[in-house]
């Protein structure tokens, strides 16, 4: 039952769900998913800590930055199933729509002075 919790508990939140649809065309820093939400580095990364323990999203960690993408075909099948049904479910959305549009332009501005400009508005 803890798998179908984490998983439910994951998706129970607007932001966790936009965060896995913002990842469904590929991997991204972590400061550009806070240029996207426009939340604080610390929330995000408390979502995406929800995320990961519910095994839906993978990170890698390179040198200071840590990336984050979705689970892959190795995903045991709830998780895939569960992804699949998200990204159906939320086709046509209009907050969908809008991050991926601003996901675009985030995705031109270099990964790493976008986390330099977050690090001084602290």
């Amino acid at each position: 039952m803890r798998p179908f919790l984490a998983i439910t508990k994951a998706l129970a939140d607007p932001q966790r769900v936009r965060l896995l649809c913002a990842l469904r065309h590929g991997e991204l820093c972590v400061c550009q998913l806070v240029e996207l939400l426009g939340l604080a580095g610390s929330t995000v990364s408390k979502h995406l800590s929800i995320l990961h323990h519910a095994g839906l999203v993978a990170s890698r960690k390179n040198e200071r930055w840590v990336y984050y993408r979705l689970a892959d075909d190795t995903a045991p099948p709830p998780v895939r199933e569960v992804l699949e049904w998200t990204f159906r479910s939320l086709q046509g959305d209009p907050q969908v729509a809008s991050d991926q549009t601003r996901l675009q332009e985030i995705l031109q501005l270099d990964p790493h002075l976008l986390c330099q400009r977050q690090t001084r508005r602290k």
